[in-house]
């Protein structure tokens, strides 16, 4: 992100009708799509952590049933059971 940021900044060009590969704004997208997405990740990971030290993981958010255990295999970090998750 830096290295793009840099090279956005302190390029004039107008790289948008450059043939020879992605533009500088559509890399700009790109990589800021992946850091969005993993900074998501990072923080449902953080609070499932959370929920294991207080004892609530497995124990859905909303109607404090279990979760399936199926659920938490396939998704960990899952704070919602099936059912209320498709409310959503």
């Amino acid at each position: 992100m830096a290295t793009l940021r840099t090279t956005r900044e302190t390029s004039p060009d107008d790289d948008e009708h450059d043939p020879e590969g992605p533009t500088l704004s559509s890399e700009w997208s790109r990589i800021r799509g992946l850091l969005l997405a993993a900074e998501l990740r990072l923080g449902e990971t953080d609070a499932a952590l959370a929920r294991v030290d207080d004892g609530s993981y497995g124990v859905c958010l909303v109607c404090h049933r279990p979760i399936a255990p199926a659920r938490l295999e396939a998704r960990p970090t899952a704070s919602l059971c099936v059912k209320c998750a498709s409310r959503l």
